[in-house]
C-alpha cells in the first residue's frame, strides 16, 4: 500500500463489485476509505463463497484496507447519519440510486463542494449488472468454437465480471478528476458512471463498433484465435495446452525459430505469394494454414523442450493453468512482489493478499492490509467525524441505529 492519497478521506456506500473496487483501489493508494453498510451487512456481505464460519471471501478481498461503519440504513436516523458523514468528508463513492436518501443534491445542500461518483445501471436509469450489459455488448456471441453453427450456437459468457472491474477502475479515476477540479476551482462535481455505458463505450473505443458498421455484419467466431493477428492455443506432445501470440515481427520470427519452421514457412510464403513477417494481416488471413504447421510441430515436442525453445527465442507464450494451479504457482504468487503476507483476515483464513497493482521504484509498498470487521470503526468514525460523545454513540448502539464490530 502506497501513501500517494494520504490525507484523502472517502465515504463508500456500496455493494457487490464495481463500487467496492473503486474504493479498494483508492485505499491501496493510501486514501482513508470508510465503507458504510446497513447494520446487518450490505447486499454483498454474505456473497458466495463463504467459509465454514460464514465469512465471504469476496467481501473480504474487495474491502481490504478500508474502515467499516454499520448503521441502520432502513431508519431515518441511520440514513441521516450517513448523509452527515458524506457531507463532513466531502467525497463519496456509491452505487445507491440517485433518487434515494443519498442523492448528490441532498448531501450538496450541506456540502456544496461535494465530489460524488455514482455507479448506475444504464444511462436511462434501467437496472443492470455485469452479465446483463455483457449480453447487450455482443461479446458473448463472438465466443465459442469456430465451427459452431451460427443459427443454433449459444452465447458464451465470460466468468470474470470484467465490466464491473473496469467500471470500478474508471470510477476511481473519475473521483480523482473531480477532486483535481475542486482543488483548482473550489467547485464540487456530481459524476455518474453507467455500467452499461462502460461496456458499450469500451466496445466502441476498441474499434469493434466501427468494424461492425463498416462490414455491415457480425464478426465470425474464432475459437481461441486472436482477432486480427497471429495467436492461438496449441497442445504439446505430452498434453500441455499453451497459448502463443505474435503481434510484431520480432515475436513472429521468434515463434518460427522456436518451432523450427523456417523451411515450412518459406514454402508456404512462396505458395501464397506473401511474407508473414510483413505484419498482422497476412498472418491472420492465412491463419488456418499456419495453425496446421504450428499445431503439428507442437504435437511432435514435449512441453519442457518446447517451452525452453520459446523462452530462448524471446516469444510471447504461456501455458494454461486452472485457477487452483495459478493460486499455487510460485512464479505467479509466492515469488511475485504483488503479493504480501496474509493479514489478520476476518475469515481467519490465511492466504496471500495483493498490494497495489502499480509499483513505484524506490518506495516501500508495505504489506497488504486486512479487511475490517463489519462495524469495526463505527465508534471511531462517529466520534471523529461527527463529534459524537461516547454516551451519544452508546445510545445509538442501544437503540439499534448503530452497530459495533461483528467480530464476536
Amino acid at each position: 500500500m502506497y501513501n500517494l492519497l494520504q490525507g484523502l478521506s472517502i465515504i463508500e456506500a456500496s455493494s457487490f463489485v464495481a463500487s467496492p473496487t473503486a474504493g479498494l483501489y483508492c485505499a491501496q493508494m493510501g486514501a482513508e476509505v470508510i465503507r458504510v453498510d446497513h447494520k446487518a451487512g450490505g447486499l454483498d456481505y454474505d456473497r458466495y463463497m463463504l467459509t465454514k464460519e460464514g465469512r465471504s471471501l469476496s467481501w473480504e478481498n474487495l474491502n481490504r484496507a478500508k474502515k467499516s461503519v454499520a448503521l441502520d440504513l432502513r431508519s431515518g436516523e441511520g440514513r441521516e447519519l450517513l448523509v452527515e458523514l458524506a457531507a463532513k468528508t466531502g467525497n463519496l463513492i456509491t452505487n445507491l440510486p440517485e433518487k434515494s436518501f443519498l442523492s448528490h443534491d441532498a448531501i450538496a445542500a450541506k456540502r456544496p463542494d461535494l465530489v460524488s461518483v455514482r455507479i448506475m445501471g444504464w444511462h436511462d436509469g434501467r437496472q443492470a449488472m455485469d452479465f446483463t450489459v455483457n449480453a447487450a455488448s455482443g461479446y458473448p456471441l463472438m465466443c465459442g468454437p469456430e465451427d459452431w453453427d451460427e443459427a443454433t450456437a449459444p452465447p458464451v459468457n465470460q466468468v470474470l465480471p470484467a465490466w464491473d472491474f473496469i467500471t470500478g477502475a474508471y470510477c476511481a479515476f473519475a473521483l480523482l478528476a473531480g477532486l483535481r477540479r475542486r482543488d483548482a476551482t473550489g467547485e464540487g462535481s456530481e459524476i455518474r458512471v453507467p455500467l452499461g455505458d462502460v461496456a458499450i463505450g469500451t466496445m466502441a473505443n476498441s474499434g469493434a463498433m466501427a468494424e461492425m458498421l463498416y462490414r455491415g455484419a457480425d464478426r465470425e467466431r474464432l475459437g481461441n484465435a486472436i482477432w486480427g493477428a497471429f495467436g492461438r492455443d496449441f497442445r504439446s506432445r505430452d498434453g500441455v495446452r499453451f497459448m502463443v501470440a505474435a503481434l510484431t515481427a520480432k515475436q513472429w520470427n521468434g515463434l518460427v525459430a522456436a518451432f523450427d519452421l523456417a523451411g515450412e514457412i518459406a514454402t508456404l510464403e512462396s505458395e501464397l505469394d506473401v511474407r508473414f513477417a510483413d505484419g498482422d494481416r497476412p498472418r491472420f488471413e492465412h491463419r488456418h494454414r499456419l495453425f496446421e504447421l504450428f499445431g503439428a510441430r507442437a504435437q511432435a515436442l514435449d512441453w519442457h523442450d518446447l517451452s525452453t525453445r520459446l523462452a530462448e527465442n524471446g516469444t510471447t507464450f504461456e501455458r494454461y493453468r486452472t485457477m487452483h494451479e495459478a493460486a499455487n504457482d510460485a512464479e505467479l504468487v509466492a515469488d511475485n512482489p504483488l503479493f504480501g503476507p496474509s493479514p489478520a483476515n476476518p475469515s481467519g483464513f490465511e492466504y496471500p493478499a495483493t498490494r497495489s497493482f502499480a509499483n513505484i521504484p524506490g518506495r516501500d509498498a508495505g504489506d497488504p492490509a486486512a479487511a475490517p470487521y463489519l462495524g469495526q470503526h463505527t465508534e471511531e468514525i462517529l466520534a471523529e467525524r461527527l463529534g459524537l460523545a461516547p454516551g451519544a454513540i452508546g445510545d445509538l448502539v442501544d437503540r439499534g441505529i448503530a452497530r459495533l464490530s461483528d467480530k464476536d
